[in-house]
């Protein structure tokens, strides 16, 4: 069993059209491309690409990157505008160059999909096509940070001087061309410093470091009639030679002007200012390392359960099957303990009066051992809670604050080293809304800066709506101040939605966002996992390049 969704994947998605129509009067197009994914019946924009001035064959250098399930069908839509002036949609049929629908899946099965670009009602828009290149980014991938600048390019333009643009394109296994990034326009400037850009090394040369890359600089046309400057060829291990105080540099040569010219030597020189590498590590690089998912269990007493010797309580025991409470701990559970190697896992509960001087507690061992609320496996923990229902009084308020503040600050002490050694995860399971909001809110926020997960599972058939607020995927869950969590780290679930599913369904819903807050969590502190099984972009990088890099 894996931790992990086994089926998905991040992929990177590449658009460039071609025959687009031609809606301008004295210009061509100014092509954009909006990419729209369907939810819940629903078109919504996901991203758009930049404009392109005045070309009906434009290769877009915006790359959209998309998280692609295997076991869902995920429906996207690729419209084309011709856009005048800023950067907006306009209304008229006439700004519409044409769209095409298709699937993720379609996209990620031929890896390269070319269509043909349809008006309304179904109609050709002429011999207009677009193609779209999806590339996955895996686990052993990484990102790349290039600073590149030239000096004393070629001057194009009559009254000014060259308003130069740098192109750098992979040269794919067939030969065929792909583009990788394209700088912004540095206006009148023979010396241009560009902006540094990130690109996955997927992207960039597949991972193969002795992969040809064509570089070309331009003079910048609004009219789309770029002037050409130069070419050179490069390859990332050449990029890789950059060191403190040493740039690489390329001469920038124009074919033609070699030809003829014979004492030409370039149109300038390119030069590589800096390289930073960023390893982008998964979920199974830490696990493999090493790190144990310690796993928590916190079970709401709270009167509100019923009387657990009815049986109509949410806590009575049936000797034939498994409470709602059983039943998820046991589903979640199950997966988390083959990550911990001690198999240890510490029970507690909230709400309800304890012996021997029956106080409300909102934080106990269901063990009764205080100075070990450690349960061996789950079977420990099944039998912990089973045992410790006769011996309390269910009573109240629901008040989980105190829990997740306790394993806070056990998290904040595994937080304290320096090392991918140990994740919480901390099961919370309730009978009804938190009566403690603002308390939680405010500790969920400071246990977002730590190595913890909460998951909390609604049980019984009570009206949940309020607890959507602490699962951060409708908006940024604040403390009661208006401070932000620093993670989205809570995921809720009603455990009716699961009751004729199996406990393996319940328990990929819970845990989905799990593998994604580990790494998200030691990529922020920028730990790499402590000894990984398996080698990093290996040979890819150089031991020099191998060191993660904010």
């Amino acid at each position: 069993m894996l931790l992990s969704p086994p089926d998905m994947k991040f992929l990177e998605l590449r658009v460039s059209c071609k025959s687009l129509l031609d809606r301008d009067t004295l210009n061509k197009s100014d092509p954009c491309v909006v990419l729209m994914v369907q939810n819940n019946g629903q078109w919504i924009e996901l991203d758009r690409t930049e404009v392109i001035k005045s070309n009906l064959h434009p290769i877009f250098g915006k790359v959209f990157s998309l998280d692609y399930y295997f076991e869902e069908v995920q429906k996207l839509r690729f419209e084309v505008y011709d856009i005048h002036g800023t950067h907006s949609i306009g209304t008229r049929d006439d700004d519409f160059l044409g769209g095409m629908e298709c699937t993720l899946g379609q996209i990620v099965a031929q890896k390269k999909m070319v269509k043909p670009l349809l008006l309304k009602y179904g109609k050709y828009a002429g011999k207009s096509t677009i193609t779209v290149h999806a590339e996955e980014i895996s686990g052993n991938n990484g990102y790349v940070e290039l600073f590149f600048c030239a000096k004393k390019l070629d001057d194009k333009d009559l009254f000014s001087k060259s308003d130069p643009f740098l192109e750098i394109f992979k040269i794919n296994d067939d030969g065929t061309e792909q583009l990788v990034h394209r700088t912004e326009v540095i206006k009148n400037n023979l010396n241009p410093v560009w902006e540094p850009f990130k690109v996955s090394l997927m992207s960039l040369c597949s991972c193969n470091e002795d992969r040809k890359l064509k570089c070309l600089v331009w003079d910048y046309d609004s009219r789309g009639k770029h002037d050409f400057i130069g070419e050179f060829y490069a390859t990332f291990r050449e990029m890789q030679k950059i060191s403190s105080g040493n740039k690489v540099t390329w001469d920038c040569v124009n074919p033609k002007y070699k030809q003829k010219k014979r004492n030409y030597k370039n149109s300038g020189v390119v030069i590589l200012n800096d390289l930073k590498v960023k390893i982008l590590y998964s979920f199974l690089d830490y696990i493999m390392g090493g790190c144990q998912i310690h796993f928590t269990v916190a079970i709401d007493f709270t009167a509100s359960n019923g009387d657990p010797r009815n049986s109509c309580s949410l806590h009575y025991i049936n000797p034939y099957q498994p409470n709602e409470y059983l039943k998820a701990l046991i589903a979640v559970g199950e997966i988390c303990q083959d990550y911990d190697s001690d198999k240890r896992f510490s029970a507690l509960g909230f709400g309800a009066r304890i012996p021997p001087n029956y106080e409300v507690s909102h934080d106990f061992a269901i063990n009764f051992n205080p100075e070990d609320d450690e349960c061996e496996e789950i079977q420990g923990v099944v039998e912990a809670y089973q045992n410790c229902l006769p011996k309390i009084q269910l009573y109240g308020p629901t008040n989980v604050a105190p829990i997740i503040n306790r394993i806070a600050k056990v998290a904040a002490g595994d937080g304290n080293i320096k090392d991918a050694s140990c994740y919480h995860i901390l099961l919370i399971l309730t009978d009804g809304v938190v009566t403690d909001m603002a308390d939680t809110r405010e500790a969920i926020v400071r246990a977002s800066y730590q190595p913890l997960s909460i998951i909390i599972v609604g049980v019984g058939n009570a009206d949940f709506t309020d607890m959507q607020i602490l699962d951060g995927d409708d908006g940024v869950l604040r403390s009661p101040k208006g401070e932000p969590v620093l993670r989205d780290i809570v995921q809720f679930v009603p455990f009716r939605d699961f009751k004729t599913a199996s406990p393996a369904a319940l328990a990929k819903c819970v845990l989905a966002e799990v593998p994604g807050q580990v790494v998200e969590y030691f990529s922020h502190k920028a730990i790499s996992p402590m000894s990984p099984m398996r080698e990093l972009l290996t040979p890819i990088l150089s031991p020099l390049a191998t060191t993660p890099t904010e």
